[in-house]
C-alpha cells in the first residue's frame, strides 16, 4: 500500500502553483531514485487546486483533492488558529493524520499556527511537554542535525534532555548513522562554562545510558560538524540557523562582487564555474527544506514559507522518508527507555 502524505495545499508565501509544481518535481525524483511514490491529499478550495493542476496533468492520477473554505494566515496566531481554525486548509491536513489516513502532513503555512494546531490535533508523547524544531544543515564533515530552531523559546533542562534524544532518533533515521553523537550548544566548550540549565542538561545526558554526548559545543562547532546532533534551546537556535544563513548570502555577494568587478574576475569565474556550481547546490538552503515537530505523535513536517518548488519537493522527500521508516515507534521507543531516568 503505498504511503498518503497531506498537503496543506493553501500554504506558503507562492501558495498553490509552488505546491502543485513541487509534487511535480518530487514525483519526478522519487522515480529517477525508483522509489514509490506516496498518494497526495491537497487541502483547500477546489477550484484554485483544479486550476494550477491542470498545468500538471501527470500528476492527478497521485492527488485527490479535499475542500476547505478556509485558510490560516500568516498573521492568525496560535490561540486563535487553535479556536477557530480547525477546518481550515491547515486544520484538516493535519486531522487526516490524526484520523489514520494519511501518514504525514506538510505545510509551508504560519509555524505558531500549524505548531499549535498540531500539538492540540496530533497530542504530545508521554512526558514530552514541548516539541522541538530541527533542522540538517551542511558542514565540513558533511551533514548535521541542529534543535531548536524556535518552537520553545524557553526551555528547561529536561526539555534540552528531550530534544538530545529526539535529535539522536532523527539523525539516525535521515542520516542514517547508527550512533550519532551529540553535543549541546554552550558558550565555550569548557565543562564550567554556560549557565545553571546547560549544565543541568549536560549533567543529566551524561547519565543517561545509550547515547553518544560529547558535551559541550560552540557556535562555530555547527559548520565544522563536531557533533552529529546540536541541542540548543529555540531562542539560541533560530539565531544561530540565521546567523549561518546570513553569512552563506555575505560570501555569495562577496564572491560575485569580486567575480563580476575585472576581467580577471570574469575569465577566473568561467574557469572554476564547475567548482563555483557546487558549492552553490551545496549551500542551496532549498536542499535542507523539511523541518518536522519533533514530541508529537504523529509526523508534521513544517517547509519554510518562503521555499520555492524545488524546497517544498525536498520537503515532500523528507516528510516520505520519515513516513517509510517508522520514525514515531523509534521516538517513542527511545523516549521510553530514557525519559524515567530523566525524571528521577
Amino acid at each position: 500500500m503505498s504511503l498518503v502524505l497531506a498537503l496543506d495545499a493553501m500554504s506558503g508565501d507562492r501558495g498553490t502553483s509552488m505546491v502543485i509544481e513541487g509534487v511535480s518535481i518530487a514525483l519526478r525524483s522519487f522515480s529517477k531514485k525508483k522509489i514509490k511514490p506516496p498518494h497526495f491529499l491537497l487541502f483547500g478550495d477546489t477550484a484554485e487546486i483544479t486550476t494550477h493542476l491542470n498545468a500538471f496533468p501527470e500528476i492527478k492520477p497521485y492527488v485527490t483533492i479535499r475542500h476547505a473554505d478556509q485558510v490560516v494566515s500568516s498573521s492568525m496566531k496560535p490561540s486563535s488558529a487553535v479556536r477557530s481554525a480547525r477546518r481550515s486548509s491547515m486544520g484538516l491536513a493535519i486531522d487526516s493524520v490524526a484520523s489514520g489516513e494519511a501518514n504525514a502532513v506538510l505545510s509551508a503555512g504560519n509555524t505558531g499556527a500549524y505548531m499549535a494546531l498540531s500539538k492540540i490535533i496530533l497530542k504530545a508523547f508521554k512526558g514530552i511537554n514541548r516539541p522541538a524544531i530541527p533542522a540538517i544543515l551542511p558542514t565540513v564533515r558533511g551533514k548535521t542535525v541542529v534543535l531548536d530552531l524556535g518552537a520553545t523559546i524557553d526551555c528547561t533542562a529536561e526539555n534540552l534532555v528531550q530534544f538530545a534524544l529526539m535529535g539522536e532518533v532523527f539523525a539516525r533515521q535521515l542520516l542514517h548513522l547508527p550512533h550519532p553523537s551529540v553535543g549541546l550548544l554552550n558558550v565555550g566548550s569548557e565543562e564550567l562554562k554556560g549557565n545553571a540549565i546547560v549544565q543541568e542538561a549536560a549533567q543529566q545526558l551524561r547519565l543517561l545510558p545509550g547515547i553518544n554526548f560529547k558535551g559541550f559545543v560552540e557556535g562555530d562547532d555547527i559548520a565544522a560538524g563536531t557533533t552529529d546532533v546540536v541541542v540548543t534551546d529555540g531562542f539560541s537556535g533560530n539565531i544561530a540557523l540565521k546567523s549561518i544563513e546570513g553569512a552563506a548570502r555575505l560570501i555569495r555577494h562577496f564572491l560575485t562582487e569580486s567575480l563580476s568587478s575585472s576581467w580577471r574576475g570574469k575569465l577566473g569565474y568561467l574557469i572554476a564555474k564547475p567548482a563555483f556550481k557546487q558549492i552553490q547546490r551545496r549551500s542551496d538552503p532549498r536542499h535542507y527544506n523539511g523541518a518536522v515537530f519533533l514530541g508529537l505523535k504523529g509526523i508534521a513536517v513544517k517547509s519554510h514559507g518562503g521555499t520555492d518548488a524545488v524546497g517544498f519537493a525536498n520537503a515532500i522527500e523528507v516528510a516520505t522518508d520519515m513516513a517509510s521508516h517508522n520514525f514515531i515507534q523509534e521516538i517513542q521507543d527511545r523516549l521510553s527507555l530514557n525519559l524515567p531516568a530523566v525524571e528521577a
